[in-house]
């Protein structure tokens, strides 16, 4: 490789370089991962390969595949590096879009820059802030989440028009996302919108639906074979129930006898609703045979979800709004409780209970959480000063649904369709996935920090692909003098 070839992506390996630094940091300050409260039900499933019947079980099925190595900083690590993927796949998405979108970039020259340096500057929310390596060192979801589900989105931008396997390869990398949160499975219509507006053409959204379809189902029927139901968690209506108790009101759903046990209450008021309804004392699943994993309860709280929304959709929306915007704050919250989102930091001490030790005990040796100095030092220092505000979220956000606009001025002459068709082939997918991944939590379970942050990639993407101007048509050059045809001679009759 030619060293002028490298050199305009040194904005990103200097990104790159810090992003590595501090998690190869977090690693040596704390070797074992962070839990957190549904941290031992994946660990579990891990250990006994069998689905959670709480949450679909893409996650624990990574755990499984590491379990070999038998070490909880194997498996950090391994997030970790999923992490710096995820930055790695926003940086080449937006990159190739400037290099082709500007004439001479491939040449090089000055232009050669430009790609480099913004593509660069939006990796820096995906690899840089604290929280983003936090998430990855738990002992959670999320980040492999993210990545799966930008990976289908790389696929589906990856060329301008979507081949059979390139769809495909974008239901599958779906599957994966939907079965490792079931907030990814909506987004497979997002998936095959997006691809028929690029004009994909029926195989490759044909093929693109169907390997969606067949992992899904092969978990739904791992998952009856276990549990005798079809679906791809048992307390599938517990969560909604959770998020209608940020509003419901018993006098005006008036819910028959049996559902009355369901009504809302709350004795702490520094606790959200939807939090107090699933996990406190006040919870009603308390007084329902198997909590919130029983049959009934699922029963029940459906029911009663359903009915609260029907009966009060206006407060429905207003929640689901407020919610949503939540994700957009400058400083955040003590919310949903006053502990949970400090569980997304680094800690300074050392938790650790018998019934995590126990669990552990079965996937590796070294489970326990410990805190290492001096380099968790380092990492709390770091932690105290590079955050990023949720407004910079919202920034991202409108950023790439405006940046779009100015491209409508081509050749002197407005044509606003130029702007609209760039955003709808380019930037829609990303940016509808990133508002997507912030409106489904808010809608059917309750607003949590940990569901912004896989938002950010998508949303650095989407602005990337609007910065740079659509692609021109080729030009097809004019035919020279010699390459045209001799005129017919004129014959007199």
């Amino acid at each position: 490789m030619r060293v002028r070839s490298v050199l305009p992506h040194l904005p990103f390996f200097g990104v790159l370089a810090v992003a590595v630094w501090i998690r190869a940091l977090a690693v040596l300050a704390y070797p074992a991962p962070l839990w957190f409260g549904d941290s031992p039900g994946y660990l579990q499933a891990a250990v006994e390969f069998r689905p959670d019947p709480t949450r679909p079980s893409g996650y624990p099925m990574l755990l499984w595949l590491l379990k070999p190595f038998r070490s909880f900083t194997v498996m950090v690590s391994v997030q970790h590096a999923i992490g710096i993927l995820t930055g790695v796949l926003v940086y080449v998405l937006v990159w190739r879009a400037g290099r082709a979108a500007l004439p001479g970039a491939e040449a090089g020259g000055r232009r050669a820059w430009l790609p480099g340096a913004v593509a660069a500057l939006l990796t820096v929310p995906v690899l840089v802030p604290v929280h983003q390596v936090a998430l990855e060192h738990m002992l959670m979801s999320d980040s492999l989440f993210a990545f799966l589900l930008l990976a289908a989105v790389a696929v589906v931008l990856w060329r301008r028009r979507t081949t059979w396997w390139l769809g495909a390869a974008a239901g599958i990398l779906t599957a994966g996302a939907a079965l490792t949160r079931t907030a990814g499975v909506p987004l497979i219509a997002l998936i095959l919108a997006a691809m028929a507006i690029r004009r994909a053409g029926w195989r490759a959204c044909a093929a693109a639906a169907a390997a969606f379809v067949l992992p899904v189902a092969g978990y739904v029927f791992w998952f009856h074979a276990e549990y005798g139901q079809y679906k791809l968690a048992k307390a599938d209506q517990v969560f909604l129930y959770g998020r209608t108790a940020a509003f419901a009101d018993c006098r005006v759903i008036k819910p028959r006898p049996e559902l009355a046990v369901m009504c809302p209450k709350r004795s702490d008021p520094r606790i959200s609703k939807s939090f107090s309804v699933m996990w406190t004392p006040d919870s009603p699943f308390r007084r329902i045979p198997g909590w919130v994993y029983g049959d009934e309860g699922n029963r029940l709280a459906g029911e009663f979800a359903w009915a609260a929304i029907r009966a009060q959709p206006a407060d429905y929306a207003e929640v689901v709004v407020r919610d949503t915007l939540r994700a957009f704050a400058w400083h955040r919250q003590p919310y949903p409780t006053p502990w949970t989102w400090l569980q997304y930091e680094f800690p300074e001490g050392e938790a650790w209970s018998d019934k995590q030790a126990r669990l552990a005990r079965h996937y590796g040796p070294d489970g326990e959480t410990r805190v290492v100095r001096p380099w968790a030092g380092q990492v709390l220092a770091y932690q105290d000063r590079v955050v990023m505000p949720g407004t910079i979220l919202g920034v991202l956000l409108l950023g790439g649904l405006a940046a779009a606009a100015p491209h409508a001025r081509s050749e002197g002459r407005w044509r606003p369709g130029r702007s609209v068709r760039h955003w709808a082939t380019g930037p829609l997918l990303p940016w509808g996935t990133s508002l997507a991944l912030l409106v489904v939590p808010a809608a059917t379970a309750d607003f949590d920090y940990r569901y912004v942050l896989p938002a950010v990639p998508f949303a650095c993407v989407a602005l990337g692909l609007a910065l740079f101007p659509p692609l021109r048509p080729p030009r097809v050059p004019a035919p020279r003098d010699e390459d045209r045809p001799a005129p017919k001679e004129k014959v007199d009759a």
